[in-house]
């Protein structure tokens, strides 16, 4: 088995002058640490368990601090070197304003419903969305119309959201106050973004893009071109999934020509994010920024396109693999590659990659696998990865996950007769799953990954659902 932490060059011997503030001032202070009475209470470290500071090193907790000290600057509002690092990410992305985000895109989706929504607005959203876009529709007030995305039914997965139905939905809502949707989909499927703004443009409503898995567009022509330059107001991006920043970092980018109110979103940020952001997340959302546009990134992103470009040409050189691709009339990013076997469900192999040969994947669903090709992967992973799948194609094992009956991704139209948020708050009682069929839903159920909600308060349980809720015993409904 390959290194996980092999790389493709040595990073101390490549010299290049990259600017990031916001490392800067954390090198800082840590080169000048001061006396402090202040949050976090382990103070750099000295009050935490031993056994802790031995697994995550020392100077991970010397530098776990908060803004407001040591001249770090303030997020909420932002100055000093946040200020500066978030300005350096605006003129990266070609953004109005961008924001750091620490909660996740979650909080960035948040914000944009608290901050631009207002209760019982007509809005338009895709089905697909996370659950935290829904979360923001509920927390608003608004009446959302679900706009599906095509189905790719040999795939078991959503596909694209096809342009003509978004105007569509458009006219027979021609007070709808903004569309959301997201782009790529969780496997990597592509809408045609431009044509949705333009769209958008000609019913004068804004076009918010949850682009959280396509951090890497911005920097590389061999990927989908951003919503940003396609002409969205609004667009959210998951550093942390695959633009090498910590996990929960995020950044919100409002870009030059919105009509979106910055101001709002600001205030709605300030009101929802956290109050002690980690100077160690924020600090990962500039590091990675300056890393990404730098020579050294640069080629750790030709990488990964090529390194996925090279395991889709050998996948599908193995015997009862398939890989999503050209070959399906769908467009996507290449990095997100899509894989099934025949005879084995997307768990099923799942399984058996992590248990037979230690290989942890994105995630499975009915059909298949999904597999990431990131910054970070090395081409001896790949090839670790074939070998590991030729192997699979050519033993016999049983398909024990078909066999319980349990599904991994919804792919059903809802039946909406409540709004969420009107769902949510109405009486509710509990019942046995198998008695739910019929009922109307009072709460959120989503799968994460990829957090797409399988129901969503207000919309009628179905039987076909009952696979999808085999983790469940019990479920809200509301009272009848």
């Amino acid at each position: 088995m390959p290194q996980a932490n092999s790389v493709l060059f040595d990073r101390d011997k490549v010299q290049e002058d990259i600017n990031a503030p916001l490392l800067d001032a954390l090198e800082k202070y840590k080169e000048n640490p001061c006396t402090g009475f202040h949050i976090p209470g382990h103070n750099r470290g000295r009050g935490v368990l031993g056994r802790f500071e031995d697994l995550i090193g020392r100077d991970a907790l010397l530098l776990d601090t908060t803004d407001e000290f040591d001249g770090l600057g303030t997020l909420h509002p932002a100055t000093g070197a946040i200020a500066d690092a978030m300005q350096l990410a605006s003129i990266a992305y070609n953004s109005k304003k961008t924001f750091f985000i620490t909660s996740g895109s979650t909080i960035s989706n948040l914000a944009i419903a608290f901050g631009v929504i207002s209760p019982n607005d007509e809005i338009i959203v895709a089905r697909n969305s996370h659950r935290s876009v829904i979360t923001g529709t509920m927390l608003s007030g608004a009446n959302a119309t679900w706009l599906m995305p095509k189905l790719l039914d040999d795939w078991s997965i959503f596909g694209a959201i096809e342009a003509n139905e978004l105007e569509r939905q458009l006219d027979l809502k021609p007070n709808a106050k903004f569309v959301w949707v997201v782009n790529p989909t969780y496997e990597g499927m592509v809408s045609d973004i431009k044509k949705m703004a333009e769209i958008c443009k000609k019913h004068n409503v804004p076009l918010i893009v949850d682009e959280a898995h396509g951090s890497l567009w911005n920097y590389s022509d061999e990927l989908p071109t951003s919503a940003l330059e396609l002409g969205a107001d609004a667009v959210v991006h998951s550093l942390h999934k695959t633009g090498g920043s910590m996990t929960q970092s995020s950044m919100l980018h409002i870009a030059k020509n919105s009509k979106l109110d910055v101001h709002k979103i600001e205030h709605a940020l300030k009101l929802l994010h956290t109050t002690s952001p980690s100077i160690l997340l924020l600090a990962s959302l500039d590091a990675a920024r300056a890393y990404l546009g730098s020579k050294q990134g640069q080629v750790l992103i030709k990488s990964a396109i090529e390194n996925a470009k090279y395991f889709r040409a050998e996948a599908k050189k193995i015997k009862n693999l398939s890989v999503l691709g050209e070959e399906d009339n769908v467009k996507f990013d290449v990095t997100k590659i899509f894989i099934k076997m025949n005879g084995l469900s997307g768990k099923r192999l799942e399984t058996i990659l992590e248990l037979d040969f230690n290989i942890e994947i994105e995630s499975a669903s009915d059909e298949g696998i999904l597999i990431l090709s990131n910054i970070g992967n090395t081409r001896a992973e790949f090839e670790y990865l074939l070998r590991a799948l030729s192997e699979i194609s050519r033993r016999e094992y049983p398909d024990i996950c078909h066999l319980e009956g349990k599904k991994y991704m919804p792919l059903m139209e809802p039946v909406t007769v409540m709004s969420p948020r009107e769902a949510y708050f109405a009486p509710k009682k509990l019942v046995k799953i198998e008695e739910a069929v019929g009922k109307i839903s009072a709460e959120v159920i989503a799968l994460c990954p990829p957090g797409i909600s399988v129901l969503l308060p207000g919309e009628i349980i179905h039987k076909e659902h009952l696979p999808y809720l085999s983790d469940y015993s019990e479920i809200e409904v509301i009272e009848e």
